[in-house]
């Protein structure tokens, strides 16, 4: 017995399987060509009579579209607007050519500094407590420090 299931109800449900792998595997790819099955759902609403070649080729053209759209139009707004965003996996890097006071003096090339509220660990020059240093570059979770002048 065959069911009889309206096309745009297809695109729908696939519009939600495509969204849902987004939030699997976040990356915004899925995001829009699942925007893309969602429109056509709604095209499908309107033209029933339409054909499954000129039904793929549309979603073709809208998923293209809607992945250049992002690409070339959102992406930019976003990266523009939200600047943290961009190194939010390297938030280290932020304390490059900030001065902070150390907390136990560099000898031997190592001491601390304190950041905030915590203690990173500082190489650079041998340089007393209490010495303002300016960090000029980030190894995981060391600083490379020198003499703030």
């Amino acid at each position: 017995m065959f069911v009889d299931v309206s096309a745009h109800y297809v695109w729908w449900v696939l519009a939600l399987l495509l969204i849902g792998g987004e939030v699997m595997m976040p990356g915004y790819f899925l995001l829009w060509i699942g925007i893309a099955a969602g429109v056509m759902g709604v095209v499908m609403l309107a033209l029933p009579q339409l054909g499954m070649l000129p039904q793929a080729l549309l979603f073709a053209a809208l998923a293209f579209v809607s992945c250049f759209a992002y690409w070339r139009l959102l992406r930019p707004r976003i990266e523009r607007d939200a600047p943290d965003a961009a190194g939010l996996n390297r938030r280290a890097e932020r304390l490059i050519g900030q001065r902070y006071v150390l907390e136990t003096a560099i000898q031997n090339g190592r001491g601390k500094a304190r950041v905030g509220d915590s203690l990173w660990l500082a190489e650079g020059p041998d340089l007393p407590a209490g010495a303002v240093v300016e960090v000029v570059a980030v190894d995981g979770s060391t600083l490379k420090v020198k003499a703030a002048g």
